[in-house]
C-alpha cells in the first residue's frame, strides 16, 4: 500500500465517524449498566413497612399499594373477637425499612370456625390419656359423664348430646363430654344390667325382699328326698353265699 493511500484512509471522514459511533455506544452502555442496576435494585429507596394488623384485608392491600409494597396471604387463623378477613399477623415487622416492590405475607382471620378431627381415643385409651390428647389439640373438654363399664376407660364422646366417632371433624368451639367407665364391670363383661321396678315402692333402692307370713324361711326349709320308703316286713329271705 502506498503512503498516500494509507494517510487518505486514516483521515477518511467515514472512519472517524465509525470510531465516534463506537465510543458513544460504549459510553451509553456504561451509563446504562450503572443506572439500570440502581433502578432495578431500587438503590437508595427507603420505605417503612406500615402496621396493618387488625385491619381488613382490603384496607391493608390499599395501604401497602400506596406505599409501593405488595401483599400475599400465607395462612389463616381464627380469633373469635376479630371479624373475618382481619389481618392477624404480618411477615415484616412494622417500621422495618425495605425497598419498593417487597411482598408482605399476612395471616388472615378465617370466616368460619375451624374444625379438628377427633383422634383415635374412643374405646382405645384411658380418660387421662384421652383428655390430655384432646386438650393438646385445642379442644374444650368438659366434666366427664360416667357410664357402666371398666373404670376410667373411654367409651364415647358427646358433642351437644350427640355421640361422635373417631376421625369425625368437630368445631374447635364445641364442648366435648367424655363418657368414662364407672368401674362397675370389667372390660370383657358384655352383660347389660337393668334395675327391676317394684310396684308400690316409691324408692326402689330401699326395697328388700321379705318372705310372706306363711312362707318358711330359706334356712328352715329342709330338703326332701324324692324316693319312696320301703315298707317293713318280717319275711326276710337271706341271700345265699356263693361257694368258693
Amino acid at each position: 500500500m502506498k503512503t498516500s493511500t494509507f494517510f487518505r484512509k486514516i483521515f477518511s471522514p467515514m472512519l472517524w465517524l465509525n470510531l465516534l459511533a463506537m465510543a458513544c455506544v460504549t459510553v451509553a452502555l456504561c451509563f446504562g449498566v450503572k443506572y439500570g442496576i440502581d433502578f432495578y435494585t431500587h438503590h437508595g429507596e427507603k420505605i417503612r413497612v406500615p402496621n396493618i394488623r387488625n385491619k381488613s384485608f382490603a384496607d391493608a392491600e390499599k395501604i401497602l399499594d400506596n406505599a409501593g409494597l405488595e401483599i400475599a396471604i400465607s395462612d389463616t387463623g381464627y380469633v373469635r373477637a376479630l371479624p373475618p378477613d382481619c389481618i392477624l399477623e404480618q411477615s415484616i415487622v412494622p417500621g422495618t425499612v425495605v425497598k419498593s416492590g417487597r411482598v408482605v405475607y399476612v395471616v388472615i382471620n378465617a370466616s368460619s370456625t375451624p374444625t379438628l378431627t377427633i383422634p383415635d381415643v374412643i374405646d382405645n385409651s384411658s380418660y387421662r390419656e384421652a383428655r390430655a390428647k384432646l386438650e393438646a389439640m385445642g379442644f374444650k373438654v368438659g366434666e366427664p359423664q360416667y357410664v357402666n363399664g371398666e373404670k376410667d376407660w373411654v367409651y364415647g364422646i358427646k358433642v351437644k348430646d350427640k355421640l361422635v366417632g373417631n376421625g369425625q371433624k368437630v368445631s374447635i368451639d364445641a364442648l366435648l363430654i367424655i363418657q368414662v367407665g364407672d368401674g362397675l364391670r370389667g372390660l370383657d363383661d358384655s352383660v347389660n344390667y337393668t334395675t327391676p321396678v317394684y310396684e308400690g315402692f316409691e324408692n326402689q333402692e330401699d326395697y328388700h325382699y321379705r318372705p310372706e307370713p306363711d312362707e318358711p324361711e330359706v334356712d328352715d326349709m329342709e330338703e326332701e328326698d324324692d324316693f319312696e320308703p320301703v315298707p317293713e316286713t318280717d319275711d326276710f329271705v337271706p341271700v345265699p353265699e356263693e361257694e368258693p
